[in-house]
């Protein structure tokens, strides 16, 4: 009898548990070989500390987990690869900056349970061409989906992220 409820027990725990696995749609390496036609630029570090980490948290609404991160540039273009948490697991996304609006956004990765409806085009096409201005927000508005609103609101923060992080490599002293 104890063996059973032991084996009922697991069961449950099984059944109920939220079934959350990574789907990878690229490889952050094949991203940034679509990117750069694989000629892919050796990476840089932006360290995120004084001014800048001040502003990441003000975009990101939180501490940034990392002390730095990577991108790749070339000329007036780089290439981010940045995570946010959704709701609870990280969406790992790829984004291209040229000059300053967005040219690309991609996720790459989405570990949530919920709201994968992110990864599709007809969203992130909208982020293309998209600035940002002195507030630190966006320039365009960005339409959500319903039922993936913590994901939506993931993929702002990255893409203002993104551009920010370009403005402050690109600037000319």
């Amino acid at each position: 009898m104890k063996r059973f409820k032991h084996d009922i027990l697991i069961a449950l725990t099984l059944l109920f548990s939220p079934l959350v696995t990574a789907e990878v749609y690229q490889s952050p390496e094949a991203f940034l070989e679509q990117t750069f036609n694989t000629d892919v630029p050796e990476p840089k570090v932006l360290w995120i500390s004084g001014a800048v980490r001040t502003r990441a948290e003000q975009i990101l609404q939180h501490r940034p987990d990392t002390l730095r991160t990577r991108y790749w540039q070339q000329g007036n273009r780089t290439a981010w690869i940045l995570e946010e948490i959704g709701k609870e697991r990280p969406i790992t996304v790829g984004i291209v900056i040229n000059d300053k609006s967005i040219e690309t956004i991609k996720v790459l990765v989405f570990r949530e349970s919920r709201g994968w409806e992110v990864k599709y085009p007809f969203f992130t096409n909208q982020f293309k061409q998209a600035e940002l201005n002195a507030d630190l927000e966006l320039n365009k508005s960005i339409d959500g989906i319903t039922g993936a609103t913590l994901s939506v609101r993931a993929l702002t923060k990255l893409s203002r992220l993104a551009l920010y992080f370009h403005q402050h490599v690109t600037r000319t002293p």
